[in-house]
């Protein structure tokens, strides 16, 4: 195997008696990673490789040399996205392509394409959107008649060398483990015992005060903020794909309520076009599920599993961890008065206070609505009582149909 190439071990290996092979110095782990938990949260965000590799002729011959041994790279030239001209002419595409001549071992020629993508707003912004667009063509090219054909996938590395991923399967990821125990225990035992200790509003102040700082740094990116609200509401899941796992039968929650509620929603995009300047630095899925205290009464802890690109409306993190104050609370209405409301009250004043966000209770309303579905869902919380999906279900629409989100009016729902 040349030297500028690695791949991934073939099932075929172990019969060849070949070793399998590796990166040679992994990076250390979490190297160059954003760090979201901690008192301070790093936002350095991890400088990767977009485009091509340096001298890309010597490494596509190297991998050429790989995939067809004997062949070798004759000349590569860029290819444009139209070689027409006048107004049909097409002037961007999605990519930047390169058209490979290749000398075969037989002495004859072959002609490749070796695809990169490129970053743009239209859905491939992130390095994890790029990589699902080449991983989909590699898995798909080869099942439609007249096609040309996928013959590798691999992703760049930051020496320009070329890793072959055509080999894999699934994707991993390896993280460190977070000690101690999920908010969502210590939400169900203040339900349980109906009453919000001392450390349980410490605890909650502390979650508030984490938003407020990871919230303090605002991004200029206003393509960034419309895909933030556009996977909002169509990606899986999102509020699109939220509703459609509710099936046709959910309790409380009939096919005519989930509609009004999705055209609610929708209406709200075009009322958030203006506010990009609202994008900062998100959690993207900050809820009790997703951060682990420490053992004992205090109030550090970790969260888990960021999301969403870690950009987004700060409304996204208030309501995703606000709506579970509700949750936890409606089928034991007794814990709200000195149980969970406080602690949905000590948190709204705590974060509007102290990040001074006076915007956030007027862009609210579709992104509580979207965790609201979430929690509602028959498929995460099959249990949920129809009653308690509709009251739930019912502060969404209420939010939707006003202008400016009110937190008293979780108050309504326990009286």
């Amino acid at each position: 195997m040349h030297a500028a190439i690695r791949r991934l071990p073939s099932k075929n290996d172990a019969r060849a008696g070949r070793p399998a092979q590796r990166l040679r110095n992994p990076p250390r782990p979490g190297a160059g990673r954003p760090r979201i938990a901690g008192e301070e949260p790093d936002l350095h965000v991890r400088e990767i490789v977009k485009t091509l590799p340096p001298d890309p002729a010597r490494r596509l011959d190297d991998l050429v040399r790989w995939l067809f041994p004997g062949s070798s790279v004759e000349e590569v030239q860029p290819l444009a996205p139209d070689t027409g001209s006048g107004e049909t002419r097409k002037v961007e595409g999605y990519g930047a392509p390169l058209r490979v001549t290749v000398r075969t071992g037989q002495g004859g020629r072959r002609t490749l394409v070796f695809r990169t993508a490129t970053s743009n707003p239209f859905g491939h912004d992130r390095r994890s959107d790029r990589a699902g667009g080449m991983l989909l063509s590699f898995d798909t090219f080869n099942e439609l008649p007249d096609h040309v054909r996928a013959l590798d996938v691999g992703t760049i590395l930051r020496d320009g060398r070329l890793l072959s991923l055509g080999e894999g399967g699934e994707f991993y990821l390896l993280t460190d483990f977070a000690q101690g125990s999920l908010y969502s225990e210590h939400l169900r035992r203040i339900a349980a015992r109906g009453k919000a200790e001392g450390h349980d509003l410490a605890r909650c102040e502390a979650l508030a005060r984490w938003l407020v700082r990871l919230h303090g740094r605002r991004i200029d990116e206003p393509d960034a903020y419309a895909r933030a609200v556009r996977d909002l509401l169509g990606h899986g899941e999102g509020i699109f794909g939220m509703v459609d796992g509710y099936g046709r039968d959910a309790a409380g929650a009939g096919p005519g309520r989930l509609r009004a509620i999705e055209e609610r929603c929708l209406a709200w995009r075009w009322r958030l076009r203006g506010r990009e300047g609202r994008l900062a630095r998100t959690h993207g899925d900050f809820h009790p599920f997703n951060i682990v205290f420490e053992e004992g009464e205090g109030a550090r802890f970790t969260a888990l599993d960021a999301s969403r690109g870690c950009k987004g409306d700060p409304a996204d993190d208030v309501t995703a961890l606000a709506v579970n104050f509700v949750f936890f609370a409606i089928e034991r209405r007794g814990s709200w008065a000195e149980g969970l409301g406080p602690l949905w009250r000590r948190f709204w004043e705590v974060y509007l206070a102290e990040s001074g966000d006076e915007g956030l209770l007027e862009v609210a309303a579709p992104w509580l609505a979207w965790r609201c579905l979430v929690v509602c869902s028959p498929r995460f919380y099959p249990g949920l009582p129809a009653a308690a999906r509709d009251a739930i279900l019912g502060l969404a629409e209420r939010a939707l149909q006003s202008d400016r989100f009110d937190p008293g009016w979780a108050e309504e729902l326990f009286r």
